[in-house]
């Protein structure tokens, strides 16, 4: 009564109010979303909210299109998988028929070098750079249709007072109400997840954690929460650089209930100690499966790019996953070149939904005379066809690096091969 009487009587309606909003916002997120998730019950909320976003994206869509089409305004169209349309030919072809285009000679009759054959390596160049595989896999992908999020294309908001209404109705639900949720199940999830598996850490090691198989578990990478998706259907050993911060906390975590295999940055760099701690693991049968992510880097969900040879190299069983998400509820992609974890973790929370398919294809071993590089590609097309995601050769890791010198050389040879065997076809001739 005493402390009572100290305080204001509007603060103190004021925590009693907030005690309660508290108390009936996470009752309602243990009711309806923790417990069902506990134990794989499903009130079928999720599937009709998923159902109701789509006809309103395609009712904004159609307002759109037509509010364009009053105001004789063209669309924005995205780009498309393949900006320049050519037939496959070789160098010798193409430059062959420059040759003859120029001076009316055939290759056979023409000099070692020709000021027109620079012309092949300048389209080439110009076509690179209009149609680059590369740099447009690292920025978020872009829509036809409008999902009300501003950030995934031009501001349609102001097509019409309808549009404009519909759209600030999802800013306030999605940062009014999907946000505060999802930051709070945030925080519950990695809670439970450093108290539980530290408590794990003190029990006994069971038979019922023992996987039947030994293996490299392998995946497409296009965002973060990649781990968790898979890890919810399944348990997995992770394999990954050491972090400080939140992320330390919950690396060590982790790692009392299940050897993960966590290393520094320097140790990167000796292949064979990283490859030596895989193998180990995978020789271990009381061990998990170890989840890879052979790209090392996020890939913006349409397409797969190449596969580090090391995790290919080790010769166990390898169980390839295709991992793809839904671009109309959401962006996953987490392009860390631009955006800062915290804020991407902002934009993702903020979103419609994050919806994604996951596909288990059967398990893979390296074939007889096949080498880890054959192996890793093969794989890797694996998971693009399944997933239905554009299968490039190119290596992540230009994402902030430069080119290999070796591409540019491997131009460099093949032209001077194709000299060399004009000077001989001519020397025989």
């Amino acid at each position: 009564l005493l402390l009572l009487l100290d305080f204001n009587p509007f603060d103190n309606l004021l925590c009693i109010l907030l005690g309660i909003s508290f108390t009936v916002w996470f009752t309602l997120l243990l009711v309806f979303i923790i417990v069902p998730a506990i134990f794989g019950v499903s009130f079928g909320i999720r599937r009709l909210y998923m159902k109701t976003l789509l006809k309103i994206f395609e009712w904004a869509t159609h307002r759109i299109e037509r509010g364009a089409k009053d105001n004789n305004h063209l669309l924005y169209k995205p780009y498309s998988n393949a900006i320049i349309a050519k037939e496959p030919t070789s160098l010798e072809e193409e430059i062959n028929e420059i040759r003859r285009r120029g001076s009316n000679r055939d290759l056979d009759s023409a000099s070692e070098f020709e000021m027109s054959d620079i012309f092949y390596f300048c389209r080439r160049g110009v076509e690179s750079i209009m149609d680059d595989e590369v740099t447009k896999r690292f920025s978020a992908e872009e829509l036809e249709s409008w999902n009300l999020l501003t950030r995934s294309n031009y501001n349609f908001q102001h097509i019409s007072l309808r549009l404009t209404v519909l759209w600030g109705l999802g800013v306030v639900i999605r940062y009014g109400f999907l946000l505060p949720l999802r930051v709070t199940l945030a925080f519950t999830g990695v809670g439970l997840l450093v108290v539980l598996t530290s408590i794990i850490g003190f029990l006994p090691n069971g038979s019922e954690n023992k996987p039947k198989n030994g293996g490299i578990c392998v995946a497409n990478h296009t965002s973060p929460i990649d781990v968790i998706i898979l890890a919810s259907d399944g348990c997995y050993a992770m394999v990954g650089q050491i972090h400080g911060g939140l992320m330390g906390v919950i690396q060590k975590s982790m790692v009392k209930a299940c050897p993960h295999i966590w290393f520094e940055r320097s140790e990167v760099k000796d292949r064979h100690l990283v490859a030596k701690r895989l193998s180990d693991h995978v020789e271990d049968t009381t061990k998990l499966p170890i989840l890879i992510f052979p790209e090392g880097t996020c890939i913006n969900n349409t397409s797969v790019m190449m596969f580090k040879k090391g995790s290919f190299e080790i010769g166990s069983t390898v169980y390839p996953v295709a991992i793809k998400y839904d671009p109309r509820f959401g962006d996953a992609f987490w392009n860390s070149s631009q955006f800062g974890m915290v804020n991407y973790l902002l934009r993702m929370m903020s979103s419609w939904a994050i919806v994604c398919s996951v596909w288990y294809l059967p398990p893979m071993t390296r074939e007889e005379g096949e080498d880890a590089v054959k192996f890793a590609s093969r794989v890797k097309a694996a998971i693009a066809r399944q997933g239905g995601l554009v299968d490039l050769l190119w290596d992540g890791g230009l994402k902030r690096g430069k080119v290999k010198d070796t591409f540019k050389e491997e131009q460099q040879k093949l032209y001077s091969k194709m000299l060399v065997g004009t000077q001989e076809d001519r020397s025989r001739s």
